[in-house]
């Protein structure tokens, strides 16, 4: 009984080795294809108007005098409307310049607490200013939280 066993390097260069590579080959292009495929979908949905959600810095300035900002909001989400190319900067490059809120020309409304003084300002109010912060041509449609809570507290002397 001689049995003799074969290793895979044994077999000749035939039908079965080119067919293998014949898959590999066809799958790596169809691969290739279809990434090009979802670029071009990708592409072509950006020149559409779009929506959507973006987190914003936000800074303050102008706080009043003798006064010292302890509790504040640091990013607001904004929903935009606009070219999918603009939101996509927006996206990628447009968080470094924070929007700025002026204490001097926003209307605040006033909450006494017992240790803080506290504003409310209502979001809706600051659209425009916002939207000509941003220069871009998405506008800003809504933001998140539509109200605004900051605390002051008397500077120290």
């Amino acid at each position: 009984m001689d049995t003799k066993v074969e290793n895979r390097d044994s077999f000749p260069a035939g039908k079965g080795t080119r067919s293998v590579r014949s898959v590999r080959k066809n799958l790596l292009i169809f691969t290739f294809f279809l990434i090009l495929s979802f670029i071009f979908w990708y592409l072509n949905s950006l020149g559409k108007d779009l929506e959507s959600d973006i987190r914003y810095p936000v800074s303050y300035i102008n706080v009043p005098k003798n006064k010292v900002l302890i509790a504040e909001t640091t990013r607001l989400s904004l929903l935009m409307r606009g070219p999918g190319y603009s939101i996509l900067k927006l996206k990628v490059s447009g968080n470094s310049n924070p929007l700025v809120i002026d204490f001097s020309k926003v209307s605040v409304r006033h909450l006494q607490n017992e240790r803080y003084t506290d504003f409310v300002m209502v979001n809706s109010t600051l659209l425009q200013n916002f939207n000509s912060q941003l220069k871009s041509p998405c506008k800003i449609t809504s933001v998140k939280p539509d109200t605004l809570f900051v605390s002051f507290r008397a500077a120290a002397k």
